[in-house]
């Protein structure tokens, strides 16, 4: 079906871009990269954090109330977005 048909009907395709959250995922990148290195977990973090103009990693909650937002009736207008969530990493948003 096509998109047009598609957004005609509700169906809204978007998608959610993150950047680093602190999740498991991140903590296991983490340690192993400390043990491969010899760096202490919270200075790879540290020097991590520093590569984001936010200074910090998403939370979870942030990652699920952008994605909820996403899923909700406020969002039905918007469709075909990619939403970058990454504290303004990327540096095209400048």
């Amino acid at each position: 079906m096509a998109r047009s048909k598609l957004a005609a009907q509700g169906v809204t395709i978007n998608n959610l871009l993150p950047g680093v959250f602190d999740t498991d995922r991140i903590k296991t990148m983490l340690q192993t990269t400390s043990q491969k290195t010899g760096q202490s977990v919270e200075a790879l973090a540290d020097a991590r954090r520093k590569n984001i103009p936010a200074q910090r990693f998403g939370t979870p909650e942030e990652f699920g109330a952008i994605c909820a937002f996403l899923c909700s009736t406020q969002a039905s207008y918007l469709t075909g977005q990619n939403v970058l969530a990454d504290g303004g990493a990327y540096p095209g948003t400048y």
